[in-house]
């Protein structure tokens, strides 16, 4: 590895597994100090897949340390702004800085659109909406004090760009994550504060296995005519996580210093027709 973010600090949420854990190690490998949250624990009922533990989270935790670099934990909800600031400020206390703010988690639940409840489009708001700006909102004005700058990423999805069948509230809330990034980039820039969204297609984590995969079948057998909308041009049809930390560690780095208000599609093209 190049050291890249040697010295920096980076804030990364849904941190216990899958492609939070892969941006936290991948991050770490370059030298930055990580603070991680997750859940580690029940899910809204409209979630098909198994919750993240708290072992999930040591898990991530031991990944991190293996490389040399420190690192604090806390299981949040990031539905809970509140809390989210107590865990940064006390990063920020250990640390001594804050560089870099990766809003990675968020649900995703395959549903018919006349079987979606109000709570279930509530929950899937108030998660992957509410809670990347209570993420943001909990770390901004840290870079802002530190007078360095810093690089914020969302991660929002091929359905933030597009549309993911057969997931309204998914969708929405992935678009709504790809306005905000610009909104936030446009404020937040006279800090030296670049901000960007990133959209992978499907990853090969716990959110797309198991109950998910039989969910999405099952909704997809109500419309087949929609199940190849995401068809990629190249012939992966399932990335790995450490390969959207490629893009999401790219962007913490001083590489993309004048990169700022992007959307970057990690997708092999499934949005482009």
């Amino acid at each position: 590895m190049t050291g890249r973010l040697h010295g920096k600090v980076a804030f990364i949420t849904g941190a216990a597994r899958g492609q939070g854990r892969a941006h936290a190690v991948r991050m770490a490998s370059e030298g930055a100090d990580i603070i991680a949250i997750d859940i580690a624990g029940k899910l809204p009922a409209c979630v098909p897949y198994d919750h993240a533990t708290p072992e999930d989270l040591a898990e991530t935790a031991r990944l991190v340390e293996a490389t040399g670099r420190r690192i604090v934990t806390a299981e949040i909800d990031i539905r809970d702004a509140d809390g989210l600031r107590r865990v940064v400020a006390d990063g920020v206390d250990r640390f001594g800085r804050l560089d870099v703010i990766v809003a990675n988690a968020g649900i995703s639940p395959p549903q018919v659109w006349d079987e979606i409840t109000p709570e279930d489009f509530r929950d899937v708001m108030d998660v992957n909406v509410t809670g990347t700006w209570n993420t943001v909102m909990a770390g901004a004005q840290k870079m802002i004090d530190g007078g360095r700058g810093g690089s914020i990423i969302l991660i929002s999805s091929a359905a933030g760009i597009k549309l993911q069948p057969f997931m309204i509230h998914y969708t929405a809330s992935k678009h709504a994550v790809t306005g905000m990034a610009r909104a936030f980039a446009a404020e937040l820039g006279k800090h030296s504060i670049r901000v960007n969204s990133v959209h992978p297609g499907p990853v090969n984590t716990p959110m797309g296995s198991g109950d998910m995969i039989t969910a999405i079948g099952k909704a997809m057998e109500t419309n087949p005519q929609l199940a190849n909308m995401m068809t990629p041009f190249l012939p992966t049809w399932v990335l790995e996580p450490e390969d959207v930390s490629d893009v999401v560690c790219w962007l913490a780095s001083d590489e993309s210093k004048y990169i700022t208000a992007t959307g970057i599609s990690v997708d092999q093209g499934s949005t482009q027709y």
